[in-house]
């Protein structure tokens, strides 16, 4: 067997008759955005856009830097350091086929824990034009009782008594913002790449609380000069395997440490609101708009929570990754039902979207072979992932008056599933900071259903919605007594009820 080649830059003219790699002079980049967060998503998606913008016209200024903020981000930093910043995006196609591509638009990484100073100053410097992140739910510091920054946190309190030495995104960007209106730099744009809903706003309300602790005179600065652009972002982004790694290597002779892969869909809805330019990255398919939230709502309520119906259900009946679930024409008949009678009547205000289309696409999606997302990282940390994919929806349909049954059938599935093991008797993997509390009152439910309800951090007021407690105790009795799969066929076999 031939062997295989390094990906690393000088490696690239060998590989261009194997494999799509970066035509444009890489030299000549520089990274006008520094991204903080550089996993598997950001690979997939916003360095992607950035790729395909370097191909096609003259962007050079639109690198990207990426920053390994914490300490068990040191192996991507090292991985991608030795390959000059190189990656393989490997899309599966949903025929099976791959279509892997080289990407170079990270031409610069750092290991913020090694010298937080050179961030600070990376972050600070001029040509710095946008800080984008992918910190995620948990990144975002927000204590889950109150709603509000957690200035408790350990590494928050680190941070403020150590402000030249940060260990958080927060303090990190404080201290260059600090550095930036102090030597009369342009502010910048602070861009969420992330799942939060509202992540703009959210980054700006949480940023702004640590800095009124941290360094208030600086307040007034950043209203005026940092912008925090909302987006919707969507890509679905499975972990890396060793045997994709090994494929890639056996068919196509490219050693790469850790490729990212992702499905072929991609959508990214950002808000126009930059501070200090920004990349076209409507050229190659970006959509800039006024106001992102009735797609990201659109996102969140059907994708997201399409995907927690197909874990939860799937994972009781003994599934083990999510096409197996929606190729299960049962689930998949309640999903298509959730989505279209109560999902779909919450929705408005989505120009050039076809609904139905998107839909459709979805199930295409969730069905794609190739892709294997595991249903057990689709039902981690539900207890954080409910609240926003799936309540909304059961609220909107209970101030109208609407149906709300199957979303009321995946919440009592989920007490099931809070147990701890499907209905063969398998013990489950279950991932979640609130697994222990919900593993109470799931043992709590199985004499009273509605007592799972009570867990306010995840359903707020729902104990207080006697119609709403109703339709889960029913479908919670159902599903002990006959089983996911017999309570989703009686549900599919009949005119949906509140």
């Amino acid at each position: 067997m031939k062997e295989a080649t390094v990906l690393k830059q000088e490696n690239l003219k060998g590989l261009s008759s194997v494999i799509k790699v970066p035509t444009y002079d890489r030299s000549r980049v520089k990274a006008g955005i520094v991204h903080i967060g550089i996993g598997g998503f950001h690979r997939a998606h916003q360095a992607f856009y950035c790729d395909q913008l370097l191909h096609e016209n003259n962007s050079e200024q639109w690198g990207i830097c990426g920053v390994a903020l914490l300490e068990r981000d040191e192996k991507i930093y090292q991985t991608l350091k030795a390959q000059d910043g190189l990656y393989t995006l490997i899309v599966k196609e949903l025929d099976g086929r791959w279509s892997p591509r080289v990407i170079g638009s990270m031409v610069e990484y750092m290991f913020a824990p090694e010298n937080p100073k050179a961030v600070i100053h990376k972050i600070a410097n001029p040509a710095t034009k946008i800080v984008s992140l992918t910190i995620t739910e948990g990144g975002y510091n927000i204590d889950e009782a109150t709603g509000e920054f957690n200035l408790k946190n350990p590494l928050v309190q680190h941070d403020l008594a150590n402000p030249e030495n940060p260990k958080t995104v927060f303090g990190y960007l404080t201290q260059a913002l600090k550095m930036r209106k102090e030597n009369q730099v342009k502010g910048l744009t602070i861009q969420s790449c992330d799942n939060v809903q509202s992540n703009g706003k959210v980054m700006k309300k949480t940023l702004f609380a640590y800095v009124n602790e941290a360094q208030p005179d600086l307040l007034a600065w950043m209203e005026k000069h940092v912008s925090f652009p909302d987006s919707m972002v969507d890509r679905i982004t499975p972990v890396t395997t060793k045997t994709d790694i090994e494929k890639l290597r056996n068919d196509y002779g490219i050693e790469d440490a850790w490729p990212a892969v992702c499905e072929p869909f991609i959508q990214w809805v950002i808000e126009d609101d930059f501070s200090t330019g920004r990349p076209h990255w409507e050229n190659v398919g970006a959509q800039f708009v006024n106001d992102v939230a009735p797609f990201e709502k659109m996102k969140l309520s059907l994708l997201n929570a399409g995907h927690s119906v197909l874990g939860i259900l799937g994972a009781l009946i003994g599934y083990d990754t999510i096409d197996q679930a929606v190729q299960d024409s049962d689930l998949n008949t309640f999903l298509r039902g959730f989505m279209d009678q109560e999902v779909t009547p919450t929705l408005s205000d989505l120009d050039g979207v076809n609904l139905t289309e998107y839909k459709d696409s979805l199930i295409a999606r969730f069905a794609n072979i190739n892709i294997k997302d595991q249903v057990a990282r689709i039902c981690s940390e539900s207890s954080s992932k409910i609240p926003i994919f799936i309540l909304p929806t059961v609220l909107k349909q209970l101030q109208q008056n609407g149906t709300y049954n199957r979303a009321a059938f995946v919440l009592a599935a989920w007490a099931v599933y809070s147990l701890g093991k499907d209905e063969k008797g398998i013990t489950l993997d279950i991932i979640d900071a609130m697994k222990e509390e919900a593993n109470e009152k799931a043992q709590a439910a199985q004499k009273e259903p509605k007592l799972f309800l009570e867990m306010k951090q995840v359903f707020g007021s729902l104990s207080n919605s006697k119609p709403f407690v109703d339709s889960f105790t029913r479908n919670y009795n159902n599903i002990v007594t006959d089983g996911i799969k017999k309570s989703v066929i009686a549900i599919n076999s009949k005119t949906q009820t509140k």
